[in-house]
């Protein structure tokens, strides 16, 4: 581990210049009396480290001193697609595997192209979780991605959403990152068929059977997360609500209910004298739907179907006659 932090300290003087025991102590993630210690040790093997006093001082490499060590590991060159994700990086125990590539891609570059990579980072950032929610814990993420990698064979124990628990024999083909969700899709040792899709956060426990597997013959994870989603999408959405909707439900409606209430908007009739306009939004199961349409309040009206229309004014009614009683004391 130390020989890697010392590289790093070299690339970082290589390819950022003058930079204080403090910025290199918060770039390596150690404390600043480690950074005294490991410029020390640089120096004693040989490499021209300079220290610059005053306040604008710092540690630099001698003028046209260039170290060469900057070949990318299998490791590194494989983790470089999350160079601009480092939270799903962290997560997978690549954190520091995709620090030390992003270093020795700015040692290799020339000067110019690496302040353009810099101000690229300065000026754009992923965040991948969604708002407003917590990031499920993923304790065996980890593992997950060593057994897709390697093409290992778990076993896992799971939780469904309804709280049943299996216990699967997991072919794991690929990891998806939803919306700062964690997604396994797999195949099941003991089931023919299309790959099932799995919440890592719903993963009880793990473990290596000791086997491997062989992948489907043209598996594409890419085609495969987007075939699904579509066939999610369909299986979910398999009724159609007429709505009618004030100005401000219409912002509402696409943050709301996301594509569908996009759609929804796309197709709207003419605005009456008060701006409200009449929408079709696809819709979840009845007792599903119900909930979802009561979060737009008083802003909206189900014209139908009449079962949906008499199930929502229904719910409405319980929560009028609720709140009609005076609080217990």
């Amino acid at each position: 581990m130390r020989a890697d932090r010392l590289l790093s300290l070299l690339l970082l003087l290589q390819s950022r210049g003058r930079m204080t025991a403090p910025e290199l102590a918060a770039e390596l993630e150690v404390s600043v009396r480690t950074v005294y210690r490991d410029v020390e040790a640089l120096g004693a093997s040989g490499v021209p480290v300079c220290v610059d006093r005053g306040p604008a001082g710092g540690y630099r490499l001698m003028d046209g001193y260039r170290t060469r060590l900057t070949g990318l590991t299998d490791a590194e060159a494989g983790s470089l697609f999350l160079a601009g994700a480092p939270g799903p990086a962290r997560d997978l125990g690549l954190g520091a595997v995709v620090a030390t590539a992003r270093l020795k891609l700015e040692a290799a570059l020339p000067a110019a192209l690496a302040d353009r990579a810099r101000l690229v980072q300065d000026r754009f950032h992923l965040d991948a979780p969604a708002w407003f929610r917590d990031a499920d814990p993923v304790p065996h993420l980890a593992e997950v991605a060593r057994a897709v990698w390697e093409q290992r064979t778990l076993r896992a124990e799971y939780r469904r959403w309804s709280g049943e628990l299996r216990l699967r024999e997991l072919h794991p083909l690929g990891l998806v990152l939803k919306g700062g969700i964690w997604y396994l899709v797999a195949g099941v040792a003991s089931m023919a068929g299309s790959p099932r899709t799995y919440r890592v956060s719903r993963l009880l426990a793990v473990a290596e059977t000791g086997g491997t597997f062989e992948r489907p013959a043209g598996f594409d994870l890419a085609a495969h997360w987007e075939e699904s989603s579509r066939r999610l999408e369909a299986s979910l959405h398999q009724e159609t609500a007429l709505l009618r909707i004030s100005p401000r439900a219409q912002r509402l409606l696409p943050m709301q209910f996301g594509a569908p209430g996009a759609r929804a908007l796309e197709g709207a009739g003419a605005p009456d004298a008060e701006g409200w306009v009449e929408v079709e939004l696809s819709v979840e199961s009845r007792a599903v739907a119900v909930g979802d349409l009561l979060r737009l309040g008083p802003e909206a009206e189900v014209l139908g179907p009449p079962e949906l229309r008499a199930a929502v004014a229904e719910a409405v009614g319980v929560l009028a006659a609720r709140y009609a009683r005076q609080p217990a004391p």
